[in-house]
């Protein structure tokens, strides 16, 4: 049986525990439900008693656990607080306590926004990567100065320890989190209702040391978004600026600081990313997944596709169908 603890408190964010839940529970139905998966998944609202806990925004949740009687637990998702944290520790005493003595069992743990401030409370972060939100940056720093706090990153992961920088990025790592427990096929459906993106690996988008998709430039971000959204569509990158009332140096200076790369280069990514997967899951020709990823010309999108992947766009399908062939043979 696997259990999940997402940890209730007054004044905490209710969004960084209703998302992580919202999507635990649809997969564990959808995993029962359409995949025959019998796997026990228990989730519990947990709190120091059994009593209505009100959030931020007035949200009332009546937990389902309290923390003492909680010995044993697979996850913990550890939710955002609302204001300053310095009160809010020194009465989360029993909390800390009981953060230490899970991460010691083995317990995965993962705090949302100012959530990690527990978790560096309890000592779990000495030596590790982490994050929280950027308003919080300098005095987390100064609190926690053996903390390896990552100003580029809205995750980090670090031996089972995950930290977001947003309460978007609870989605994120709810995805990964998903993979683990009920594989790449569940990940995929949730992630068709809880997202907007395209379909891609959660795996590279928490542990790549590429700065692309985990950075803290709020309209860099949302200007990535619409990339994402209107990639097969022809785009100047003189129209994303205007879109954006940025000038054209503006655009490409500010995303090249915030991504490492320039909105040419990301749309190149995106639009090749997507190549990829209708490559590995679709049968459309070279030519009519070119065009449904926003390229004109064949032998134009064949070059860039090599330049990327060292193989042309035929020899990938032949390579990652393959490997399908091979699992499924093996099944």
């Amino acid at each position: 049986m696997m259990h999940v603890s997402l940890i209730v408190l007054e004044r905490a964010l209710a969004s960084s525990i209703t998302i992580p839940l919202e999507m635990l529970y649809a997969a564990r139905t959808l995993s029962q439900v359409t995949h025959g998966n019998n796997q026990d998944l228990v989730i519990d609202t947990v709190a120091l008693q059994t009593k209505p806990v009100t959030m931020a925004g007035g949200i009332t949740i009546l937990p389902t656990a309290e923390l003492d009687n909680i010995a044993q637990t697979d996850l913990v998702i550890v939710p955002g607080m609302w204001g300053s944290m310095a009160k809010t520790l020194r009465k989360s005493t029993q909390l800390i306590d009981w953060l230490k003595l899970r991460h010691n069992e083995g317990s995965t743990i993962c705090s949302i926004v100012t959530g990690s401030f527990f978790l560096a409370e309890a000592g779990l972060l000495n030596n590790r990567s982490a994050t929280t939100h950027w308003y919080h940056f300098n005095d987390f720093q100064n609190r926690y100065p053996k903390v390896k706090l990552d100003k580029t990153r809205f995750i980090t992961s670090d031996s089972g320890i995950y930290c977001t920088g947003s309460v978007n990025a609870a989605r994120d790592v709810t995805l990964h989190l998903v993979a683990n427990l009920f594989g790449d096929t569940i990940a995929s459906e949730i992630a068709k209702h809880f997202t907007h993106e395209i379909a891609r690996s959660y795996e590279s988008l928490l542990l790549s040391s590429l700065r692309q998709d985990t950075h803290h430039d709020e309209l860099i971000i949302e200007i990535q978004a619409w990339l994402q959204k209107n990639y097969p569509a022809p785009i100047q990158i003189a129209s994303v600026a205007r879109e954006f009332r940025l000038s054209v140096r503006s655009l490409n200076r500010r995303f090249k600081a915030a991504a490492d790369v320039t909105p040419l280069q990301y749309l190149q990514e995106v639009r090749i990313s997507e190549a990829k997967q209708l490559l590995k899951k679709s049968n459309l020709t070279i030519a009519e997944v070119c065009y449904a990823v926003g390229y004109q010309d064949a032998n134009y999108f064949s070059g860039v596709f090599k330049k990327i992947n060292k193989v042309t766009p035929a020899e990938y399908r032949q390579l990652v169908r393959s490997k399908l062939f091979k699992v499924d043979d093996q099944e």
